[in-house]
């Protein structure tokens, strides 16, 4: 199957940036969607970014549109999210996730990313 290993989070002042990575190994090649989700305390967990593996159509919760940036990198099996201008309710786990083509999800651990006042 398909392994995750994240890097990144923290926290970070309001205002400012923050990059999380996340890099596949193991049956990456199954792989079809690349996706960021987050969950903050007492919410369910939501999609804040996605993007194909394929054909690189990405698409962004409203909450990070404009703000936060999905990319990938076919050659090192990654998928980064860039998050500038954090506010305060963005404060959560963020969660990697892949989707193969056999349609299994599969989830990072999860990091932390806490924006301060």
């Amino acid at each position: 199957q398909v392994q995750l290993v994240q890097s990144g989070g923290g926290l970070v002042q309001a205002g400012g940036s923050l990059r999380l990575s996340c890099t596949a190994s193991g049956r990456y090649w199954k792989i079809i969607t690349m996706a960021w989700y987050r969950q903050a305390p007492g919410k369910q967990r939501e999609l804040v970014a996605s993007i194909n593996r394929i054909v690189g159509m990405t698409r962004y919760a409203d909450s990070a549109r404009g703000r936060f940036t999905i990319s990938k990198d076919n050659a090192k099996n990654t998928v980064d999210l860039q998050m500038s201008s954090l506010k305060v309710e963005d404060t959560a786990t963020y969660y990697c996730n892949v989707r193969t083509s056999d349609n299994v999800d599969i989830w990072g651990t999860g990091a932390l990313v806490t924006v301060s006042w």
